[in-house]
């Protein structure tokens, strides 16, 4: 049985973070909170360029950032930028990875358990994953990926993991941190010859020449190491060799996600529907925007629902620690991860059940795991997914996610995660995003 994807941006994140603007309610079910439309690409090839208004003018004075060093064309601006503030560390203060070095599993040791989050990222049969516990000093590796540019981003106050082709025009950027926020999120910067800034939640140009301009979301998401390891054998582990000394395996944001916090540096609208710091799996489908709170995944772990038209199903299973919790990483407590599905198959739509550790689809009976790539189902198909990857049981191939990302519910909406198709599933990761772009 195969679980389509659904062109759908999904991230597990912090429901607060996210609400960058002002979110619309609608009649939803009990589970899950209506969003307004968040934008997102939904080309997967090259960078998409979406037209924006450009302001003619941007004051300057009263900045709570430095434009010191900067080529940054600041006049050029797609928000204000008394929203930008800085979070204390100068222009790669925290060093992106621009040469990133690789192991197979079995080189990994014992310095990454199997329970430790990792961004798992598939790309033209190339698997890789990105520890957390390496990226939540860095947040950026730009990297090659199945012969194509990308960026793998993690902002810790958002608990977004997200990437990008990092292909402008047909140039490949190299991508930095600006050592500032925007609503508690992520500000990049690319050493476009403008050196525009970036925001990591959308993709979108935030100041400067390239304005305008958004980069294509690529599936990826959150997922334990054990659940990469099923889903991708082969696959290679980013190395702790990344000539940056560092306290990898520690998190120097010790009870972040506590869900009584507020989130770090963030001024903006809020949204009361739940706390600013809960985790939620949100979904994009055709401009309609939906957040799943952790809070009841973790009781039910699995919804059926419709978005933007499509059928969906979310799936929540335990296995997978936060990264942003206790003083070790390794140590700290399960969260679990989601993903969500198209769950049309062949015209057909299917309801999905927890039965025991297995997802089991009330028309057919047949069983997806959420576990392991590769099983077999009660019809002897394959149909499974590692956390959230899909497999393809009628030819034997696998799909992985569209665009994903994880974070936390920080910004004042929801947060956006991405799915991968499974045979009657889409795919998607988690995260939150209700509006950052507005």
């Amino acid at each position: 049985m195969w679980l389509g994807r659904a062109p759908v941006q999904i991230t597990v994140g912090l429901a607060g973070l996210i609400a960058l603007a002002a979110c619309s309610t609608a009649a939803r079910p009990p589970l899950a909170e209506r969003l307004s439309p968040i934008s997102a690409p939904d080309s997967a090839a090259t960078v998409a360029l979406t037209p924006a208004p450009v302001p003619t003018a941007v004051a300057l004075s009263g900045l709570r950032f430095s434009t010191r060093g900067w080529k940054t064309n600041f006049s050029r601006a797609q928000v204000p930028l008394s929203e930008i503030e800085s979070g204390g560390p100068p222009r790669d203060g925290i060093p992106p990875i621009d040469q990133p070095k690789f192991v197979s599993p079995a080189e990994v040791g014992d310095w990454l358990k199997d329970y430790e989050p990792v961004i798992a990222f598939e790309l033209n049969g190339d698997a890789r994953a990105y520890p957390l516990q390496i990226l939540i000093w860095h947040e950026i590796v730009d990297d090659e990926v199945g012969s194509v540019p990308v960026v793998i981003t993690f902002c810790p106050p958002c608990n977004t993991a997200i990437a990008f082709d990092r292909r402008v025009d047909g140039q490949a950027l190299r991508f930095g941190t600006t050592g500032n926020l925007r609503r508690s999120d992520l500000v990049m910067w690319s050493d476009d010859p403008g050196e525009t800034w970036w925001q990591q939640i959308t993709g979108e140009a935030l100041a400067g020449d390239l304005v305008g301009r958004q980069l294509t979301m690529l599936p990826a998401e959150i997922v334990s190491f054990a659940d990469f390891k099923a889903a991708f054998p082969q696959g290679r582990i980013l190395s702790r060799d990344t000539s940056h000394p560092r306290g990898y395996g520690s998190n120097p944001y010790v009870g972040y996600d506590n869900i009584n916090s507020s989130p770090f540096l963030y001024s903006g609208p809020t949204d009361g529907r739940l706390p600013p710091m809960e985790r939620v799996a949100t979904v994009e489908v055709n401009g309609d925007t939906a957040a799943y709170p952790f809070s009841q995944l973790t009781r039910v772990h699995v919804i059926n629902d419709m978005a933007g038209g499509t059928p969906l199903v979310v799936f929540h299973q335990g296995g997978t620690n936060s990264a942003l919790d206790g003083p070790v990483i390794a140590a700290s407590r399960d969260v679990g991860a989601a993903a969500v599905f198209d769950r049309s198959v062949a015209g057909n739509v299917l309801t999905f059940s927890l039965l025991g550790d297995r997802f089991v689809d009330d028309q057919t009976n047949s069983s997806v795991s959420a576990a392991r790539p590769g099983s077999t189902s009660s019809t002897g198909v394959t149909s499974s997914v590692a956390g959230p990857s899909g497999g393809r049981g009628t030819s034997g191939r696998s799909r992985k996610p569209s665009a994903s990302a994880t974070m936390l519910l920080t910004c004042s909406a929801t947060a956006m995660i991405s799915v991968r198709p499974l045979s009657p599933m889409p795919r998607r990761n988690t995260a939150l995003v209700c509006a950052l772009s507005q």
